[in-house]
């Protein structure tokens, strides 16, 4: 098969959960004999379209800040989405056989879809997280037009949901059980387990984009309140993002120096390394359309610790057997930490767990599910 990914953000050069599902899902449907071709910003340097990991990227516009004063840049969402019409429309050498974009953020799907009726191709849409309500918490009263603009994307083509939770939250927006698959993220086994843990130990590691919605905040006040009881306890933030100088301030506030160190983004397997050689993940955040670094401390045998939150599937993902799920508290997060920090046989017997849990998300699993719904959708 022709397949086409669309998404503005493409990995490496943009690091997420998105980003990565579609880097690891293309290269190994390349590795079975498919033609993937992903339409995207050019984050790259050099010629529009490159070839990379057996994958030919089309850079349809040059690189735009993705976040402006905090929130994801309507203005960039627009463009790329213009630009990719003679982009995608024009590459006639053999019409794509199926074109799955990404639903957020929402105009680049309206593309996709004028381009199939043209073309008569099939499109699938990916959905991470679907928003609902919580559009005006985002934009206030302008919040209107972006859950009217998610709603009309959901009814313009089948959908794959990455999780439960949003498989639930595109069915209040009326679409049918039956158009809507669901196809989890998942993680390379066997790249996991052959890297070596750094020897840099911390006791908390956590691993994002530094935006409002992840709460690093409230992990950072909930380390203050533990370091009472465990003075030495360390915490490694790696992630860059629109939040990161405002965390900054707040460590140097509470005088956390000793306590927290923040890191860039790192390659992959420099961030399992760092993964591996800390007790514990703490993932803060309320909105999560999958959490796919969830399983990633899974795989590296590392508990979780997540926020229950109607928008953060995550919390779907940890059970008591493999982490703890708190609410969006200070004191509980805090107290949550202390009690698996301080439990060496805890964390044995959640590590164990975690690891045969994370089994059941290999990315070869995955695709091979991935491409039956593609050739139901092309037959």
């Amino acid at each position: 098969m022709k397949i086409a990914f669309v998404y503005d953000c493409i990995y490496p050069w943009v690091k997420g959960g998105g980003e990565k599902r579609i880097y690891e899902v293309g290269k190994r449907l390349v590795t079975k004999g498919h033609d993937v071709h992903l339409f995207g910003v050019k984050w790259w340097d050099g010629s529009d379209i490159i070839e990379h990991e057996g994958m030919i990227l089309h850079g349809v516009c040059q690189r735009m800040e993705l976040y402006i004063g905090g929130r994801r840049s309507i203005s960039e969402a627009i463009i790329f989405s213009i630009k990719l019409l003679p982009h995608l429309y024009k590459e006639n050498n053999q019409k794509f056989d199926i074109i799955d974009v990404t639903a957020f953020p929402y105009f680049s799907v309206f593309v996709v879809k004028l381009v199939s009726l043209i073309k008569r191709i099939p499109i699938v849409i990916t959905w991470h997280e679907v928003w609902g309500d919580y559009w005006y918490e985002y934009l206030g009263w302008k919040g209107f037009f972006g859950k009217f603009i998610e709603n009309v994307a959901s009814k313009l083509g089948k959908s794959i949901a990455v999780s439960k939770t949003t498989k639930k939250n595109l069915e209040s927006l009326g679409l049918k059980d039956e158009d809507i698959y669901i196809i989890p993220n998942g993680i390379d086994l066997k790249r996991v387990s052959d890297v070596t843990p750094n020897i840099d130990r911390c006791d908390i590691i956590f691993v994002g984009r530094l935006i409002k919605e992840k709460n690093v905040d409230i992990l950072l006040k909930a380390i203050y309140y533990v370091r009472h009881e465990l003075c030495d306890i360390k915490c490694y933030i790696i992630g860059d993002g629109p939040e990161k100088e405002n965390l900054i301030k707040l460590v140097i506030d509470r005088r956390l120096d000793n306590n927290v160190a923040f890191f860039e983004f790192m390659e992959h397997d420099e961030v399992i390394s760092r993964i591996k050689s800390s007790k514990l993940f703490v993932l803060p955040s309320s909105r999560e359309g999958f959490g796919i670094v969830v399983i990633e401390a899974f795989a590296c045998g590392i508990p979780v610790i997540t926020i229950k939150h109607q928008r953060n599937a995550a919390c779907q993902l940890v059970s008591k057997e493999t982490g703890i799920v708190t609410n969006l508290d200070v004191y509980e997060l805090g107290d949550a930490i202390y009690r698996v920090i301080d439990n060496d046989k805890l964390q044995e017997n959640m590590s164990k767990s975690a690891m045969i849990v994370a089994q059941e998300y290999d990315w070869g699993n995955i695709v091979d599910r991935l491409i039956c719904i593609y050739k139901e959708l092309v037959s």
